[in-house]
């Protein structure tokens, strides 16, 4: 741990906040958080939670260098954002092992959020050279009309402890070549994550003579609703529960900012008659039992025809038998532990609603004894109706249900209060073009034989309903960290108006 945590300029880990290459502001009475290790429940090393005057220190920062830095040409942004990818690249082990010792999820899965953070620095850099506008006709003669689109400001980042590094790049990367300035609240239970980040944007922009682009916040939950209530905070771009984000939205609303919210997920496959069940058992299991079921994407609920859905049961639980458990940096483990005791306490409590239902507990769903906040990933049968299967619990629990025809599947996956991911497995093309149909799937990403977790950031990533309706990543979800203008150009000597409306005065 201490060569993890020494390679990323982590030796004195009580900083609490940063304001740019100038160096970490010291808080001068500060409240301390420890950040734990969930494999043993032991403190890694602490923070500094930030206090009043350091808030806006680092808001007045970011502000200052959002006058400079959206005036620098965005394909030169996006020369910085690819340095940022080198630099994560060269960093890419210790940053996955650092995840893994932190949040708990498998060394692989550490490395792979590592590889989203590069995957979208190199997308950014090409989007710094397409943020393009568009040229419309005038119905005026002699006259111009395009848009064009312009930097918001200061950008709020929220993000939750399940991606501690991922998401801040999905919206810092983009945000940043739009010429936006960030200001970065991690979750408490994951600081040092986030602060080893702030590290290497320190020496990347140090190097460039630029200062308070990139800041952090460590804080708790004031800290986020004074984040939200902040008028010089033009969007607030948050990751958590739906009733975090619900509270984040009205705020944001009140003073008439803009929110974009990645909230909970209640996802679904549907496995139908024709399905390759060769495809569907490690896309299943990989759903529901990786991160430990603490993934937005997590598949969460299981809809297979009656044909095959005692089959394809018996071939899970032998699968979910097999699931290594243990130390997530221990090679072979696929399952490492809850980010804390609070989780295991939703996820027995969650068994305990079903069974009350009536559910049939086939296997797991076990506290495992020790050290750490391990659990077996459990599987139940369960009846569509069940008030516990229309709630998201952040824990590896996946209930299975059976359909007779596709419309009832397609019901039953949409009755949920949440739309994120979805997916079916089928060789039938009917079937998956009714799924990918007005009126099939109602989540904002919806898949054909692959699973509902581990989207690529080539795409648009989010969600409906009480996902929140955000968009980050690929696509033209630059524009949310954007405002447009259209403008018109008039180069006659006439002063023609729009609509033909004669309006003159006499000399």
């Amino acid at each position: 741990m201490k060569e993890v945590l020494e390679s990323l300029g982590l030796q004195d880990q009580n900083k609490g906040a940063c304001w740019g290459a100038n160096g970490w502001i010291e808080e001068t009475e500060p409240t301390w958080i420890d950040s734990f290790n969930p494999s043993t429940n032991e403190s890694i090393a602490q923070a500094a939670l930030v206090g009043e005057d350091t808030y806006e220190q680092i808001v007045t920062k970011a502000q200052e260098a959002f006058t400079t830095w959206r005036r620098m040409p965005a394909p030169k942004r996006g020369e910085i954002i690819r340095e940022l990818g080198d630099e994560l690249r060269r960093l890419k082990e210790p940053l996955g092992k650092l995840v893994s010792l932190e949040m708990g999820k498998i060394l692989q899965e550490g490395l792979g959020e590592v590889q989203e953070m590069i995957d979208i620095c190199d997308l950014a850099v090409g989007m710094s050279r397409q943020l393009y506008g568009r040229t419309m006709h005038s119905e005026r003669p002699e006259h111009r009309m395009y848009e064009q689109w312009h930097p918001l400001g200061p950008i709020g980042i929220i993000t939750s402890f399940n991606f501690p590094v991922a998401v801040w790049a999905w919206n810092a990367a983009v945000a940043a070549v739009c010429g936006n300035t960030m200001i970065w609240k991690p979750s408490p239970k994951t600081p040092l994550t986030a602060i080893a980040i702030q590290h290497i944007c320190n020496r990347l922009m140090e190097r460039h003579q630029i200062e308070g682009v990139f800041n952090l916040i460590v804080g708790d939950v004031p800290v986020g609703v004074k984040m939200s209530n902040d008028p010089r905070l033009p969007l607030i771009s948050a990751t958590g529960s739906t009733r975090m984000g619900k509270a984040v939205a009205q705020a944001v609303a009140g003073r008439l900012g803009r929110s974009l919210l990645e909230l909970g997920g209640n996802n679904a496959v549907i496995v139908d008659e024709t399905a390759d069940l060769e495809l569907v058992l490690p896309a299943v299991l990989f759903g529901a039992v990786g991160t430990a079921g603490q993934r937005c994407t997590t598949t969460r609920r299981l809809i297979v025809h009656r044909s095959v859905v005692h089959t394809l049961t018996e071939r899970l639980v032998r699968a979910y038998g097999q699931i290594t458990i243990g130390d997530p940096l221990e090679e072979g483990t696929l399952m490492g532990p809850l980010i804390d005791e609070d989780a295991v306490l939703l996820m027995m409590d969650a068994i305990e609603q079903a069974k009350k239902a009536g559910a049939q507990i086939l296997c797991g769903g076990e506290r495992i004894e020790g050290k750490g906040h391990y659990v077996t990933p459990c599987l139940i049968r369960a009846e569509s109706q069940y008030p516990i299967i229309h709630h998201e619990t952040f824990a590896p629990i996946l209930y299975i249900m059976s359909y007779e025809t596709l419309d009832e599947a397609i019901a039953l996956q949409n009755a949920v209060p949440q739309g994120l991911s979805s997916a079916i497995f089928t060789s039938n093309l009917l079937h998956s073009e009714r799924f990918l149909s007005v009126g099939g799937s109602d989540c904002g990403i919806a898949n054909v034989n692959i699973g509902t977790s581990g989207a690529e950031i080539g795409g648009a990533f989010g969600g409906e309903k009480e996902t929140g309706g955000g968009r980050e990543a690929g696509s033209d979800s630059w524009k949310a960290y954007m405002r447009r203008q259209t403008n018109t150009i008039n180069y006659s000597h006439e002063l023609p108006l729009a609509q033909g409306i004669k309006f003159s005065v006499g000399e």
